[in-house]
């Protein structure tokens, strides 16, 4: 029997795992007591790497579509092949892509390829899950800190008052914000006499272990955010203190808020201006607090808005950069130092005119991207670690839309609702032959800490991990163009490298020391020294930003629209589309359902458990009804990540339980415009009993 430590990188939290093994064989995997960061906890995905190492349904060999069958084929057979379909679509004018799933965030050694398959695909239409998550985030960022990659974390273990704002940290263990253990966080946050406030359209996990909760309109965010801080301006609040001296634009953006109204925002968010008031009172008390905004605010058709001002109101409480407010991280490999701030608006897509955000076109518009003809059109698409049929706005016309496309690669370990249509398919070695850093996600964590993982198992033969995939591919397309072959790094070297050259020092081989990780320290105020913009000021009022109060005004006076909306959730079992073939993460009662709120059903004459049938502008699923009190009326929501029945498939145990892709019914017109992310919340949809249905067609 051997003993490995490891981290678990399925989600954010990074929680160390020790894994006991016995040849090729998983034993056991616990919780690491000794890792500083996650202190001996683990979630149920953490079982599910021994899962993922070890599916019957993985594929193992690269395969070529032939007719409807699948063969086998050499990897030397399918670079070059490819390369030669590339070569040949590029010749005849057709437009090359690529998208990049959200697992390539936790995997550090495809991070130096990417940029080499892209040369080589020498294409600007690149896509990737960032644009369905977080990249309002990243948009307000560059804005107002000067650099992309400079993530505000809550500072949770020294605060004295959290406000989570469309977030669920109990199901997602933080999401854009490395943080283990989370319930324990929070428990320890009560116990010293904090509290936690939630605010979400659903009683959460994470609402019903808070102090309180608030239901929220969906999409209304920016209502409540702008309440909040004229709430802190009437009551004589506003006190950044020694930000006040690195503030630019202050004056300009209240300027621009005071033409609101609190009570008029108050009505739009459903929330009552009372409570608006009560809670700007407890945040500009003067004590560490912090407000959080995720998925829910993100999400929305003024995600960039939304993160605007939950930044402003951090700034406004003097919560920003102080401990136990919102705090930047001095991570052993720093991204800020050594990557560009970030683009915008350098190109346009071709059909809809969306402006570039960080390289990548919005992935709303892939679909109309490959299905429109003419000069430009996408012709090829390589997909590395997604699925973007069941996790992008309007899966149905991108299931459409792949059945036209001349080229389609997939690095993928199986054959998903997007790889059935690939005409390669080639698979990366299993998890736990691959080494580890969390280099984009030990940047956003409550600690500074760095872990490197070794290897579990050697790669069985024959068989490539990811960068390598990437790294040949991109070199055999090179080639075929007539362009230079790429320089390939080994990704140890490139990590070593960027360890030595971020403040700190450091060396892969000194971090390898410590197997349960590094812990390197308790955030520290780091402001001004940390900005990046030209002038190191904060940049409180960005010009796009302050017109986009002409947008949320015009919102602000329209009448809300009848009916009911959608929005998402996620569980702790689940991740995205890429866990439903476990089978220890599958079992217990199915969690694909609509939950509805009891008025909702019962005006509808909807049964618990009954099948419904639930209509958008995009689309139409069935699923089962949830009704319960933990919407508020006129919401309903399902979880992402489900849909895995489409045809060809190939996931045994996903297909026993396939359930409904939300994104069946989520639409590619809603989107924020401002970062080109996908407006998941708030679908306008209707939902009637399926015997209802039936008897009108």
């Amino acid at each position: 029997m051997a003993t490995h430590y490891r981290t678990c990188h399925i989600c954010e939290a990074n929680c160390g795992v020790v894994i006991e093994t016995q040849g090729r064989r998983v034993l056991s995997i616990k919780g690491d007591a000794e890792n500083p960061l996650s202190r001996g906890h683990i979630c149920p995905k953490a079982t599910a790497l021994a899962d993922l190492q070890d599916d019957p349904d993985r594929l193992h060999k690269p395969v070529k579509r032939v007719g409807d069958a699948w063969v086998e084929i050499g990897w030397s057979e399918a670079y070059a092949e490819i390369a030669e379909r590339v070569a040949g679509i590029r010749q005849a004018g057709g437009e090359t892509a690529m998208y990049i799933g959200n697992p390539s965030a936790h995997n550090y050694s495809t991070a130096a390829q990417i940029p080499l398959l892209r040369k080589a695909l020498e294409s600007k239409a690149n896509f990737s899950a960032s644009s369905v998550d977080q990249v309002p985030h990243q948009l307000v960022q560059m804005w107002v800190y000067g650099h992309n990659a400079m993530f505000p974390v809550p500072d949770i273990d020294r605060t004295a008052h959290m406000v989570i704002i469309g977030g669920n940290p109990l199901a997602s263990n933080g999401s854009v914000w490395t943080v283990p253990d989370v319930k324990k966080r929070i428990l320890a946050l009560q116990a010293r006499g904090g509290r936690l406030t939630v605010i979400d359209p659903r009683r959460t996990e994470t609402a019903d272990i808070a102090d309180l909760h608030h239901f929220i309109r969906p999409g209304s965010d920016p209502a409540l955010l702008v309440a909040l801080l004229l709430s802190l301006d009437e009551a004589g609040l506003v006190a950044p203190g020694r930000l006040g001296a690195m503030l630019a634009g202050w004056d300009t953006a209240w300027a621009a808020l005071r033409r609101f109204d609190i009570e008029a925002c108050a009505a739009a968010c459903s929330i009552d201006a009372g409570d608006i008031r009560a809670l700007a009172a407890a945040l500009g008390d003067g004590t560490p607090a912090v407000v959080y905004g995720r998925i829910g605010v993100s999400t929305a058709s003024f995600g960039t808005l939304n993160h605007w001002l939950i930044q402003l109101v951090n700034i406004a409480t003097g919560n920003l950069d102080r401990v136990g407010g919102a705090m930047f991280t001095a991570p052993a490999v720093d991204l800020v130092s050594q990557t560009g701030s970030g683009t915008r608006g350098r190109f346009f897509s071709r059909v809809s005119g969306h402006p570039e955000l960080l390289g990548e076109l919005p992935a709303v518009a892939m679909a109309e991207e490959i299905a429109t003809p003419g000069e430009g059109q996408v012709r090829a698409l390589v997909t590395i670690a997604g699925n973007p049929v069941l996790s992008v706005p309007d899966g149905g016309a991108l299931d459409t839309a792949l059945e036209t496309i001349d080229l389609l690669v997939c690095i993928d370990m199986y054959v998903t609702a997007t790889s059935t249509h690939a005409d390669y398919i080639l698979p990366p070695c299993g998890p736990l032959e691959k080494d580890h850093y969390p280099l984009f996600l030990a940047p956003i964590a409550i600690r500074n800490f760095a872990n490197y993982s070794p290897p579990v198992f050697e790669p069985a033969p024959d068989s490539r991990s990811d960068w390598e995939i990437i790294a040949e591919l991109a070199r055999a397309i090179a080639g075929a163009c007539g362009q230079p072959l790429p320089n390939i790094v080994p990704p140890r070297e490139t990590l070593d490298r960027m360890l030595r050259n971020s403040p700190r020092g450091l060396t892969l081989a000194e971090v390898e020391a410590h197997p349960h990780g590094l812990d390197l320290g308790a955030l520290e105020p780091r402001l001004p020294d940390r900005l990046r913009t030209h002038d190191k000021m904060i940049n409180c009022a960005p010009p796009e930003l302050v017109d986009d109060l002409d947008r949320f005004g015009d919102w602000l006076a329209a009448a809300p629209e009848p009916g009911l909306v959608l929005i998402g959730r996620r569980h702790i079992r689940n991740n995205n589309s890429w866990l439903g073939n476990s089978r220890r993460l599958a079992k217990g009662p199915a969690r694909c359902t609509l939950m509805i709120a009891p008025a909702d059903a019962e005006a509808r004459g909807i049964r618990d458990g009954a099948m419904v049938v639930v209509t958008s502008a995009s689309g139409r699923v069935e699923v089962a009804a949830e009704i319960t009190d933990t919407v508020m009326p006129g919401v309903v929501s399902m979880p992402h990540g489900f849909g895995h029945g489409r045809k060809g498939v190939k996931l045994s145990v996903a297909r026993e339980r396939p359930g409904a892709s939300i994104n069946d019914l989520t639409e590619r017109s809603r989107i924020d415009p401002l970062s080109g992310n996908a407006a998941l919340v708030g679908t306008p949809v209707s939902v009637e009993s399926l015997t209802h249905a039936v008897a009108a067609e």
